[in-house]
């Protein structure tokens, strides 16, 4: 069996490589179940579970097994716990996002992004910007809504995903709108329905300061020997200040630092200190690649208590 090195996560052991089954909508669940279990067999008992399709995988490999000790990082869209005048607040995101980009970019960090092909992807803006903005008033009126984000909560179970990842693209707008608070609150919430939040974005230089403050355990920002948002050495720079426990995003740059992942595991690891990493993979071979570079790292002890 494979040595998988850990690192203690709210008392919880967790794997420093957390496997995320890559999946299509052209896909078939049988196939995702298959490499879920394929994984699962190389010893691998943590998984990452971003959509519905992944959360039966893992159920039904759970209810074949009777494997006790697997266990899920589940997610949930900041967006879910957020309204407008009542609305939902994705009904304004093309308001949303032209208010982000007057208050937060300036135009040479707009121009650089288009260049590099991110301004418009899920990561940015997806949705295009409108003519109107928000005043501080109105951004004031944002508001929590418990009945969503109650309703999104209950699609989960703990069992099953004791950790939930929250945030996504609406972590960073909403810390880039000045309400952390709302971020702060939704951590709140789902510890009181028994889960234990992670807060996760993608743009590591603007949000990591502004969120710090958010009652959550740890911090999930894309970031690896290629790349991180806004620019990789102020990020880097940033990161080993960090005194918070943080996981990678990304940490093979969509597969291309796959040639080298000991080298790639090594930059978060010994570089940047980072505590664990969530890794998509799309076969058994790519899974078998990075557990064997895994085998070099030591586990991450929690600092003994005087």
């Amino acid at each position: 069996m494979i040595r998988i090195p850990t690192f203690t996560l709210q008392e919880k052991k967790l794997p420093r490589v957390i496997f995320s089954i890559q999946y299509s909508a052209s896909s078939v669940s049988e196939a995702l179940f298959t490499l879920t279990r394929k994984v699962y067999d190389l010893g691998v008992w943590c998984f990452d579970l971003p959509s519905v399709k992944h959360r039966e995988a893992f159920r039904e490999l759970k209810n074949l097994t009777e494997d006790e000790s697997l266990i899920g990082v589940g997610h949930i869209d900041a967006e879910e716990g957020v309204s407008f005048l009542g609305k939902p607040l994705h009904r304004f995101e093309p308001t949303l996002a032209s208010t982000i980009q007057k208050n937060l970019f300036p135009p040479h960090l707009i121009r650089d992004l288009k260049e590099r092909g991110l301004w418009k992807s899920k990561r940015f803006f997806p949705t295009p910007a409108s003519s109107q903005v928000f005043t501080q008033k109105e951004i004031d009126r944002i508001s929590f809504d418990p009945s969503r984000f109650d309703q999104a909560l209950s699609r989960l179970r703990p069992e099953e995903s004791l950790f939930l990842m929250i945030g996504e693209i609406y972590g960073d707008w909403l810390s880039a709108l000045g309400r952390v608070d709302l971020l702060q609150t939704m951590a709140l919430k789902t510890r009181e329905k028994g889960f234990i939040p992670i807060l996760s974005a993608n743009w590591a230089t603007h949000f990591l300061p502004k969120a710090k403050s958010v009652n959550v355990c740890a911090y999930a920002i894309p970031v690896n020997k290629n790349w991180s948002l806004f620019d990789l050495d102020l990020a880097s720079k940033l990161i080993k200040k960090f005194d918070r426990c943080l996981i990678s995003l990304d940490p093979f740059d969509n597969g291309k630092l796959l040639t080298n992942p000991a080298e790639a595991l090594s930059f978060l690891f010994e570089e940047l200190r980072i505590a664990s990493a969530i890794a998509e993979i799309s076969s058994e071979e790519e899974g078998k690649q990075i557990l064997k570079a895994l085998e070099t790292f030591p586990s991450v002890r929690p600092p003994r208590k005087t």
